[in-house]
């Protein structure tokens, strides 16, 4: 397996961990949802991420669970999540994941973060923690993070930090960033790989602009990979007919505090993990919510007929 760089494209699904109802790991429905991500095209996976209840596992379950995906995946590129209040337990965690053939690593800014120079200070003092062979991934998620990485910053941390491989992108707004990036490149700023996040909510514009992908989750991961090969494949028209069909549930999905759940429900109900719980704290969904997915997935699949 081999490392992310400022040229690596494509989707990277944002992993679900599989959980048991009464709150343990469920190994089998983790082999099985990782081939059902590679199945539908995936390119990489990314694991214990905000939407893989990262902050509920244990150090030692969020080896364990890198081990086993990593191992599964093969050949296909997997990016851990290590994000942690402190330096030391990211560094730790990133020597173990490293060690078991990670591609790279996933750190998001710590809420308490409050300065420009705080910002760029903190980045810089991962990427040292975390050693200078380590790859990067920058998630830039202000919403959930509460830290709003203005575009002078985050040139500043691309041109000072040659470790960060890639931006996690999931400002909102922020396609206007995308596009000053892009620019910045083309007057001689070091390239950075742009994935793209929030559900999938933007892809087709943010594909546009000149991210290089996705990187996110969605219960029909299949969608992302064809509407970034489609755009890949200079066909706008066709990747925004097929996104269209989706939208229902992607704006759904789209909820703050419950589209994890919806995402679950979905992956259940295809078969990928056997059961739709969360790690408490967390909740699935009441019944009138899962009536609501299970009508739009019916909706969907008849669209997607009518696509052929």
């Amino acid at each position: 397996m081999g490392l992310i760089d400022q040229n690596t494209k494509g989707v990277f699904v944002i992993s679900v961990t599989p959980f048991t109802p009464d709150g343990a790991i469920d190994w089998d429905s983790v082999d099985r949802v990782t081939d059902f991500y590679l199945e539908a095209g995936a390119d990489g996976l990314t694991i214990l991420g905000m939407m893989g209840e990262a902050p509920k596992m244990t150090q030692a379950e969020s080896a364990e669970l890198s081990r086993r995906i990593i191992a599964r995946a093969g050949d296909t590129p997997v990016i851990v999540g290590v994000s942690a209040p402190g330096l030391a337990a990211m560094r730790d965690l990133t020597a173990t994941v490293m060690d078991q053939g990670a591609a790279g690593v996933m750190v998001a800014p710590p809420g308490s973060l409050k300065t420009d120079p705080q910002i760029h200070r903190y980045y810089g003092q991962a990427c040292e923690a975390l050693g200078s062979d380590v790859p990067v991934v920058l998630q830039d998620f202000p919403l959930a993070t509460g830290v709003q990485i203005s575009d002078e910053v985050l040139a500043r941390i691309i041109a000072d930090y040659p470790s960060i491989k890639m931006l996690k992108h999931e400002d909102w707004p922020g396609l206007a960033k995308i596009s000053r990036i892009r620019t910045d490149e083309a007057a001689g700023q070091r390239r950075i790989s742009i994935l793209c996040g929030n559900g999938g909510g933007f892809l087709v514009e943010e594909m546009a602009r000149g991210a290089d992908g996705a990187m996110t989750g969605f219960g029909y991961p299949e969608m992302l990979t064809s509407v970034v090969t489609l755009m890949g494949q200079g066909n706008e028209p066709g990747a925004r007919d097929l996104f269209d069909a989706y939208l229902p549930l992607v704006r759904y999905e789209s909820q703050p505090g419950l589209g994890l759940a919806v995402r679950k429900h979905i992956l259940a109900t295809r078969g990928a993990i056997a059961s739709p719980a969360l790690r408490t704290p967390g909740a699935g969904l009441d019944a009138a919510s899962a009536a609501e997915v299970n009508l739009m997935m019916e909706r969907l699949a008849a669209r997607l007929e009518e696509l052929g």
